[in-house]
């Protein structure tokens, strides 16, 4: 009994102590049982038998600043390399549309005559310039010297250590390359070795589609490098670079410097230069570091004349790393990834899916074989993504987080803020990375600064506007360039929903401080804009103009459209805006009239309403949707990620949601099922949520677990994990509702620790056959706790009272109970 006592403990370490009688005998009793069904607590590895035939196959790697996806070629390693701040372009125009403001008051006129098609027309005439594009950094190539068959090859990414390992065996010799993105260091770290002395002969050299200056140094006392200098495109729309952009009267920017290098930093061979880079011979172990920089110097520089001397940047980052080798650089990125990894662990009963490389277990799945340890593992490569790809201090993460290896991507690898750049940060606070959420926060602010003068000159409205897509440069005007199509160009709620991010991560952290600091002066000059944004048409406050981002509907004299007068999404957007102000003005006791007047102008904005076929309506009339199944699902805004509509509050509502869902399907493009996830999750239906989840995995997953719209777009990954975590612990009613959405196909056991709950709390159970078995509950804050629960529930040394409640047809159990700063509270089931 001991041996099983400490070997749950390993696994299990809040478990009850020795003592407790009944409860802790029933818990083990379960726990054997279950533990021999899991999946894997360990994070496993994401492994394969060949190398990338593309980058969509290649493995990502990143410490939030620098990115490399790593191709794994045994005889022609290739890696593409990306830095965080290298876009095209340079400051955003103040005003590039002086004319827009004349727009608007007509666009509403026709809209409330019913005259779609000329508030189309005067929409484009306020559009304004496209955003700039994300760009990649360049190749570094490791052509590989061997004789003999490559054999007993393996490569794999171990996303508990964030380190991209290729081996395999060539002539009776085993090679190994690791790869590894240093946050401590700000260096992307390549260790090559050889089983057998004086084996390693590779050469080095580096390569970008545009032009660029080669340099090679090999010098005695130095240590050898291969440099890259470039500049970046100025434009983000011309296929090839234009004439100096004018950014304002003063401000002409003539794209972006950037420099990189590779620099060998241990070697026991020979060094000699190439004309275009450098060989090593007849070595064991070769260490080389990557560090780069660009001449960014800030949103309002131009990166040219204004910008830093990125030379010098990158002297820099090898100076703070000097005399480190690889063994020290290597511990050094390990302990600062795993401070944040670690924290969360998952492990799932199931059937166990034969050993077998990542394509081939997704390619089994696909065809219909359940394999939990998959979906475990795709829930903890979402949060190592993000690690990667957001860090404090550094920029959010963007619509491929930091990997592009395109100097045209897609949607320009931009921010685009009616749901892209959001989804990146839902699992962020409750899969217990809210310090990831700084670079997002930060960029807030940012987009407000520019978006102040955006609302000013485009609108001549107070606050701060954020419009669909944004970028390096914080720009927040209405894109477009008067051709674009407004479904998209002209939606201009980016700032209230981005300041839902900022509330949140005070619901979860309760730092009041940042509260009064940063979120609320933001969140303010948001609900400012909002206030003039609204009208008052038939008694209630409207939109106008308005559309459900990307949408199109039918109108009931027979043409197609997209602009409207308040759509559910608006209302529901600044409903949340609203809600959170009157909270926050409430726990800061501040504001106190402004918060009156808020709850008054909240109780006045166009109702939510349920359509002839029982669904929530989208539009301001009860319209047809041109595409019934389209991808987009934004009037469920107020189901996830806002909490205005939930099966516990509001029965009518939720059905409709439920409604709208069944009607839209079950398909889409990856971002769309991730956000399916989460909506079956807070309907409370674990099983709905788990089949859009496999359905995500099968038809929207690419060999490298990353999400595909298709192509690669990130937000899917993390709105998946976020899914996840939803069906686990949900917490947006001001209660800890534990295993809210459990699936069937997990209900048979399983563990998980270190998910956070709004109110500050940390939170670990385990469940059998679909029950509750144990939990804890830490507390960070030293809040009251209200559990919500299918079972009752006891709390080791202290009284409470469990009460039954009734909703959404099932009973449950809440139990309340002051919490002390600090502790950690062990919960059981009778």
């Amino acid at each position: 009994m001991q041996i099983l006592i400490d070997s749950l403990r390993f696994l299990f370490p809040r478990m009850p102590r020795p003592g407790r009688g009944r409860a802790l005998g029933r818990t083990l009793i379960v726990l054997a049982l279950v533990l021999p069904q899991m999946a894997g607590a360990a994070p496993a590895a994401l492994w394969y038998a060949a190398p990338a035939k593309d980058w969509y196959e290649a493995l990502p790697i990143g410490n939030g600043r620098l990115g490399a996806m790593v191709f794994g070629r045994p005889s022609d390693e290739l890696l593409q390399l990306n830095e965080q701040t290298l876009w095209t372009g340079g400051p955003a125009a103040p005003n590039p549309n002086p004319d827009a403001p004349k727009y608007l008051q007509p666009v509403r006129d026709a809209l409330f005559r019913d005259d779609v098609g000329a508030a189309v027309g005067l929409l484009k005439k306020m559009q304004g310039p496209n955003t700039q594009m994300y760009q990649p950094l360049g190749d570094l190539l490791i052509k590989q010297h061997f004789g003999g068959a490559v054999v007993n090859y393996r490569r794999e990414l171990d996303i508990g250590n964030a380190i991209a390992t290729t081996a395999f065996e060539a002539d009776g010799v085993r090679f190994e390359r690791s790869v590894f993105a240093s946050a401590p260091d700000q260096l992307i770290v390549v260790n090559l070795t050889s089983s057998k002395p004086g084996a390693l002969d590779f050469d080095l050299s580096n390569g970008h589609e545009l032009a660029f200056r080669r340099e090679v140094n090999v010098a005695p006392n130095a240590p050898a490098e291969l440099v890259f200098r470039a500049k970046a495109r100025i434009g983000s729309d011309e296929r090839r670079d234009p004439k100096p952009l004018v950014f304002t009267d003063d401000a002409v920017c003539n794209g972006m410097r950037y420099e990189w290098r590779t620099r060998i930093i241990e070697n026991d061979g020979r060094v000699h230069a190439l004309a275009d880079g450098l060989a090593v011979r007849g070595a064991s172990k070769v260490t080389l570091a990557i560090s780069a920089a660009t001449s960014f110097s800030g949103i309002g520089n131009c990166p040219d004349k204004d910008g830093r001397n990125e030379s010098a940047a990158v002297d820099a980052y090898y100076a703070a790393a000097a005399g480190l080798g690889h063994a020290e650089l290597l511990r050094r990125h390990v302990a600062d990834y795993k401070k944040y990894f670690d924290r969360v662990e998952l492990a799932l009963a199931g059937p166990a899916a034969p050993e077998a490389p990542i394509d081939e277990r997704l390619k089994r799945y696909k065809a219909g074989r359940p394999d939990t340890g998959l979906e475990q593992l795709y829930f903890q490569f979402g949060r190592y993504l993000l690690i990667s790809s957001s860090r404090p201090g550094g920029f959010p993460a963007n619509l491929q987080g930091i990997w592009n290896h395109l100097i045209r991507p897609s949607w320009r690898s931009n921010y685009t803020t009616n749901i892209n750049l959001q989804m990146n940060y839902w699992p962020a606070e409750m899969t217990n990375l809210a310090e990831m959420t700084e670079p997002l926060i930060a960029h807030i602010g940012r987009m407000a600064a520019n978006g102040t003068v955006t609302a000013k000159n485009y609108y001549g409205m107070r606050g701060w506007a954020v419009h669909h897509n944004s970028d390096l440069w914080a720009q927040t005007n209405p894109v477009g360039e008067g051709r674009g199509d407004p479904k998209w160009a002209n939606w201009s709620l980016g700032s209230p929903w981005l300041s839902q991010h900022l509330y949140e991560h005070y619901r979860f952290s309760g730092d009041k401080r940042y509260l009064r600091d940063v979120a609320y002066p933001l969140m303010k000059g948001a609900a400012d804009f909002c206030l003039d944004w609204l009208t008052e048409r038939d008694g209630a406050l409207v939109t106008a103009p308005s559309t459900s981002p990307e949408n199109v509907y039918l109108h009931p004299t027979g043409f197609k459209a997209a602009v409207t007068v308040a759509s559910a999404m608006d209302m529901e957007i600044i409903w949340d805006l609203f809600t959170n102000l009157i909270e926050a003005s409430k726990a800061l006791g501040t504001d106190r009239d402004y918060a009156a007047m808020l709850e008054k102008k909240r109780a006045m904005l166009s109702p939510l309403r349920i359509g002839r076929k029982g669904n929530l309506v989208e539009w301001y009339g009860d319209w047809e949707d041109a595409d019934p199944q389209h991808r987009h699902v934004s009037h469920l805004f107020a189901l996830h990620p806002g909490r205005q509509i939930s099966p516990l509050l509001n029965a009518p509502y939720a059905a409709a949601a439920r409604k709208t869902l069944e009607l839209r399907g079950d398909g889409g493009t990856g971002w769309s099922k991730a956000w399916k996830i989460n909506f079956w999750a807070r309907l409370l239906d674990g099983d709905h949520a788990h089949k859009v989840y496999q359905e995500l995995l099968r038809e929207s997953t690419l060999n490298n677990l990353f999400d595909t719209h298709p192509p690669f777009q990130i937000d899917g990954n993390f709105g998946a994990t976020s899914g996840i975590a939803e069906m686990l612990l949900q917490s947006q009613l001001n209660e800890v509702h534990l295993l809210p959405a459990l699936p069937s196909a997990w209900a048979a056991g399983g563990k998980v620790r270190g998910l956070v709950a709004r109110g500050a709390f940390e939170v670990g159970m385990v469940w059998s056959k679909g029950r509750l078995v144990s939990a804890t509950l830490s507390s960070r804050m030293g809040n009251r706790v209200v559990l919500r629960s299918s079972e009752k529930i006891r709390v080791a040394g202290m009284r409470v009272k469990s009460t039954s409640v009734g909703a959404d047809g099932r009973a449950y159990y809440l139990t309340s109970f002051a919490t002390v700063k600090g502790k950690t509270y062990r919960l059981s089931v009778p």
